[in-house]
């Protein structure tokens, strides 16, 4: 299916693998996530971390099944906005852009200063903006030159947090068989009935899947795919979250038995005492430092490619300044998009560099409200419109997928509920004064293409 049959021309440039779309959703996801939010976590689920990352494993497998269904069905840029425009309609479309704006706009900010606090606690000469503006300019710059450089500055992002990530595996087991901790493997992460709370628990995996957002990225990506871009972003999304979800259980799951006993600093270096114990400060320096270049560097390169392919999409709809979907003629690439990326994400870096746990929250609740959306377009646009019959993948699936985003989300902490509300409803002011201005409201005519 060609972009031409949905009113659009081809202007980004169709480059990516499967290998690459995997690489990239990777890179998002950050092999080494829990080094930094380990501590969060567990205060709210102790001794039961690894828990809190399957159950949001769980919660995103059929999320990313109703990705696929969605992405077959209009292989195009704009994720959950394009989807529901289409299979909902044009007002539930725009609103599920603009939670997704709220997810993705935020992301690349949240990773400057979560990475720009970690480099400032081992520097603290260096102040946090200097940090921000290196972690800025250098993904900007990345993105600027293409997705194609991109893409290849994303495998070697990927190997080096692997590196890390097996020399922490390695010294962390043979620490935990050398007597460290619960001495083994057991199944005390999976569940401790002495401090077992469903809705702290809950609370837990409300974190926990942020460790997991960045799957969802990969449907932006697909008007720059090579062969068949519907099947390749479903493949590629369940791919991803099969392998990286797998990946989170195992180095919790083995830093939650070898920390039994520890009492924690603060939710911010606990990961870093674990790799401590395991193998000494040498070892502690070197997951922070990495944790720090990841969340800084390499995802903040992915998000940012995300976001503007997303501000993209809306403004060739119309929804935002059309001057925002201008393509690079050299580099083919949204890159006035980019560079707005860029400013708002200073200015709010600016606002938020003290407040990174409201930023969390925040990006949390703009992913999973989308997701739910994501959900109802899959049951609308299948079940009921195409009358598909497919009771499993377009019925039963995202209706758990449903249920269990949005005990999530009930779950959330009340303050990112209310900011999470307050955004929707200037985005409802905005799509009024839109329609009052006469925005055209129709998606485009394949036959003007």
């Amino acid at each position: 299916m060609e972009i031409e049959e949905f009113g659009y021309k081809q202007e980004l440039k169709r480059s990516l693998t499967l290998t690459d779309l995997v690489v990239y959703g990777m890179i998002f996801m950050i092999p080494i996530a829990p080094f930094g939010v380990y501590g969060y976590v567990n205060a709210e689920a102790p001794g039961m971390v690894p828990l809190a990352y399957i159950i949001g494993m769980v919660a995103m497998v059929f999320t990313a099944l109703s990705y696929g269904s969605m992405a077959r069905a209009f292989p195009i840029a704009g994720s959950v906005y394009s989807y529901a425009q289409r299979g909902l309609n044009q007002h539930v479309g725009f609103l599920a852009g603009w939670l997704m704006l709220l997810d993705y706009l935020l992301i690349p900010p949240l990773l400057y200063v979560y990475a720009a606090m970690a480099l400032n606690h081992l520097y603290p000469d260096i102040p946090k903006v200097g940090f921000i503006l290196a972690f800025l300019v250098s993904a900007t710059f990345v993105n600027l030159r293409g997705i194609t450089f991109t893409a290849r500055m994303n495998i070697l992002f990927l190997l080096a947090q692997l590196v890390v990530l097996g020399i922490f595996l390695f010294y962390a087991w043979n620490a935990l068989h050398n007597g460290g901790g619960n001495g083994q493997l057991t199944l005390a992460p999976l569940y401790h009935p002495e401090t077992f709370n469903f809705a702290l628990l809950m609370q837990a995996v409300s974190i926990a899947v942020l460790s997991f957002l960045g799957f969802d990225a990969i449907s932006t990506l697909a008007e720059e795919i090579k062969g068949d871009p519907g099947r390749s972003v479903g493949k590629a999304a369940l791919i991803t979250l099969v392998v990286m979800g797998a990946i989170f259980v195992v180095q919790t799951w083995i830093a939650t038995d070898l920390a039994a006993g520890m009492g924690f600093k603060s939710a911010d270096t606990a990961f870093y005492e674990i790799a401590e114990i395991a193998a000494g400060s040498w070892l502690a320096t070197l997951t922070g430092v990495a944790t720090a270049l990841a969340w800084g560097v390499a995802v903040a390169i992915t998000s940012q490619a995300a976001v503007s392919r997303l501000l993209f999409g809306m403004a060739r709809d119309g929804k935002l300044p059309k001057v925002l979907a201008k393509v690079h003629p050299k580099h083919n690439t949204p890159y006035l998009s980019i560079y707005l990326v860029a400013v708002l994400s200073l200015v709010i870096c600016y606002l938020f560099i003290n407040s990174a746990d409201t930023l969390t929250s925040l990006v949390n609740f703009g992913a999973l409200s989308g997701f739910m959306l994501l959900h109802l377009t899959v049951i609308n646009y299948y079940w009921r419109r195409q009358k598909s019959g497919q009771v499993i993948r377009h019925l039963i699936c995202p209706v758990i997928g449903f249920g269990i985003v949005a005990a999530i989300m009930y779950n959330m902490g009340v303050d990112a509920q209310k900011l999470g509300l307050i955004w929707i409803a200037l985005g409802l002011v905005y799509l009024f004064f839109l329609n009052k201005l006469g925005a055209s409201t129709a998606l485009p005519d394949p036959s003007n293409g």
